[in-house]
């Protein structure tokens, strides 16, 4: 068997596939099904610092190659998750990375120096693709000043691995990728959903509350993909990948293109249990190329 343990700055990863956040809770309700351990990690639903009830229903919408969602983060807020969920978890022999988000500077602050406290948290996936309501509602991660503001700050109060969650939805995201590094980001995570919208002809309504949504799934691999490879070529610090993963050969297809650890995330939907089969295909590829380490897959793409 091939060893399939990875490292991300200075973390290390047991194998190079995780779950993505949104889409696996927080660990515990992945545990149902299989051990967490079997995974290199868990990316843990969105928190913020005070309850969020998300948005109306229907917030979320099937479409032909994937899905749209607008939860809207709903979650019971950050000292809920502390008192209650963090004990039930921690001891997952498994990386546990928080993914926390903000509309302000000064939430993002301090929900990092909350989670900066969690000893079984050994890194947190920022979230900048949330809104800025001091600015009028845009993202902090869709401008450079925005995305190295937010990042710096961050920085200077958090002092383990910190990964910067980039959004597509930007005209070039090296740009942003190279903007967070400088402001001292570890790694970066992409893509975040690409922005669209579902309409029921018949009834001639959205098909979400909120109009548009988030787009995930196997429709947006190849665009990831080519995101992927971009910032992997534009960056020193490692990536995350994310976008359409649905099978062995798609996290093999990402970490020749760069990425170090990928996550899964809509395909749990139709498989709970096929981050393992993902997991059992990389080692078999592995095995059937003679590669020795998953390490030796990462970027090693021939162009």
């Amino acid at each position: 068997m091939a060893d399939l343990k990875v490292r991300l700055h200075d973390l290390e990863f047991k194998n190079p596939i995780t779950l993505a956040s949104g889409t696996c809770g927080f660990a515990r309700e992945m545990a149902e099904f299989f051990d967490p351990a079997l995974l290199g990690g868990f990316f843990l639903k969105g928190s913020t610092l005070k309850n969020r009830d998300g948005n109306e229903y229907p917030r979320m919408a099937e479409t032909a190659a994937g899905m749209l969602n607008a939860v809207g983060l709903q979650n019971k807020g950050v000292d809920y998750f502390i008192e209650n969920i963090y004990p039930e978890i921690k001891d997952y022999d498994t990386q546990l990375i928080m993914n926390v988000n903000g509309s302000t500077v000064e939430d993002y602050i301090e929900l990092a120096e909350k989670v900066n406290e969690l000893d079984k948290i050994n890194a947190i996936e920022l979230n900048i693709s949330c809104p800025n309501v001091k600015e009028g509602g845009m993202a902090f991660g869709v401008t450079c000043p925005g995305a190295e503001m937010v990042t710096r700050e961050v920085r200077k109060v958090y002092h383990k691995t910190l990964i910067v969650k980039l959004s597509p939805n930007v005209t070039d995201i090296s740009e942003i990728a190279k903007a967070v590094e400088r402001q001292g980001a570890d790694a970066v995570s992409l893509v975040n959903t690409f922005l669209g919208m579902a309409i029921d002809a018949e009834k001639r309504v959205p098909k979400l509350s909120t109009i548009t949504g988030g787009l995930s799934g196997p429709a947006i691999k190849p665009i990831a993909l080519r995101m992927v490879w971009q910032v992997a070529n534009a960056v020193k610090i490692p990536v995350v990948g994310i976008g359409g993963i649905m099978n062995a050969t798609d996290a093999i297809e990402f970490m020749l293109a760069g990425a170090s650890i990928v996550q899964v995330g809509t395909a749990i939907f139709k498989d709970p249990m096929i981050a393992l089969k993902i997991v059992k295909g990389l080692d078999e590829y592995l095995d059937r190329h003679n590669i020795q380490s998953a390490n030796n897959l990462i970027g090693s793409l021939q162009v």
